[in-house]
């Protein structure tokens, strides 16, 4: 039986002790309150279902993404964990006051529609937020509880966050880039000052690699003679060796053979020493907004580049299998977001099968005469 005993405060204090599980109090501001507790704490004890809901109830979302960000997020990639603090931020904005216990799915649903309307800006005019940035947003936030209930031992009965619609994910974007514009493009970046813009630009069309591989490239896992790079740390953790063109052969050849890479650092793409000392990949963010802007091409994304070069391969003729051993795509579902082919170019495959093969009707009346020879 639980002991109910009234507070020198005026308050009421439940207290359970029970064989096999740890003691169990907690106050309220009427007996019978405290009764309702203590009957249905007991039920659950009986019951094995009994969870300890006072560290959810005083541990905030914020002091909770707090600790997941300084024990959780280190193991990730550095991209990640940079990306992790920011939509933290944006957690801590909405929900940070909530505690875990009082974080319900209602509420949870309430955080995605108003991140979907999206923030007001200064004029006061809302920028929705697109579905993957609430997507990803969401699941932090429900990686949060996850750890939360499993590594931390939080005594919560379920994952808010899994109950909810998640944001349906965007559709992919479908920017391919022409001739023209590329020329322009190439035009753009060799007018820059620095060789190595230059040189990132034309090997992410040639090769599809990701702008975080290439720009953490080291000396050694570039291969000339082989005509392979050697990546050990990808997006998706799975090390791929992607093959080079004749053209990434030659602009990795001069990138290799720059006169102005100092000893001290590996990079095959390097910027300035930091306050450390130390040399980090080279950034070009600035570069890159200036020369889409001389070439006409403002609504160009670098990550287009990939999209460019994974599409070109298919309509080289390369299979899926071989795409996505270049690429490093795991799953064929994912390989069709990234591959968008011209209809001209299919048109114009069309045609040359065309070409290539005997009409049905030609087909049928040489089997017929075929027919009449053989009776």
């Amino acid at each position: 039986m639980a002991t109910i005993v009234k507070t020198s405060s005026g308050t009421w204090k439940a207290l359970i002790r029970k064989t096999g599980w740890p003691a169990t109090a907690k106050t309220f501001r009427t007996k019978r309150d405290a009764e309702d507790w203590a009957r249905r704490t007991e039920d659950e004890m009986v019951r094995g279902v009994y969870i300890q809901r006072a560290p959810a109830e005083r541990m905030t979302v914020e002091a909770a993404l707090t600790r997941y960000l300084k024990e959780v997020t280190p193991t990730k990639r550095a991209s990640t964990q940079a990306g992790e603090h920011k939509k933290a931020q944006v957690i801590i904005r909405y929900l940070g006051k909530y505690s875990l216990a009082a974080l319900n799915a209602e509420i949870v649903a309430q955080f995605r529609d108003m991140r979907l309307a999206g923030d007001p800006d200064k004029h006061g005019k809302l920028r929705p937020r697109s579905n993957n940035t609430v997507r990803l947003e969401l699941a932090l936030l429900g990686h949060l509880f996850t750890v939360a209930i499993k590594e931390w031992g939080i005594g919560l009965p379920f994952n808010p966050v899994s109950n909810i619609r998640r944001p349906a994910p965007g559709s992919g974007r479908n920017r391919r880039l022409t001739p023209e514009e590329q020329t322009r493009l190439l035009q753009a970046v060799d007018r820059h000052s620095n060789p190595m813009f230059g040189w990132i630009v034309r090997i992410a069309v040639q090769t599809g690699m990701r702008l975080s591989e290439i720009a953490t490239l080291r000396i050694r896992q570039v291969d000339i003679e082989r005509r392979v790079v050697r990546l050990d740390h990808t997006k998706n953790s799975s090390p791929r060796t992607v093959p080079l063109t004749a053209e990434a052969t030659r602009v990795f050849t001069e990138a290799l053979a720059n006169p102005l890479r100092p000893a001290e650092t590996e990079l095959v793409f390097f910027g300035e020493p930091g306050r450390d000392g130390i040399r980090r990949p080279y950034l070009f963010d600035k570069a890159w907004t200036d020369a889409k802007r001389a070439a006409g091409l403002e609504d160009f994304r670098f990550h287009d580049l990939r999209h460019e070069a994974v599409s070109r391969f298919v309509e080289a003729g390369l299979s899926d299998q071989e795409v996505s051993a270049i690429s490093g795509h795991k799953s064929m579902q994912m390989l069709k977001r990234y591959t968008h082919l011209r209809a001209e170019d299919l048109v114009q495959k069309l045609d040359r099968l065309a070409r290539r093969a005997p009409s049905t009707s030609k087909q049928r009346s040489e089997a017929d005469s075929q027919t009449e020879n053989n009776a």
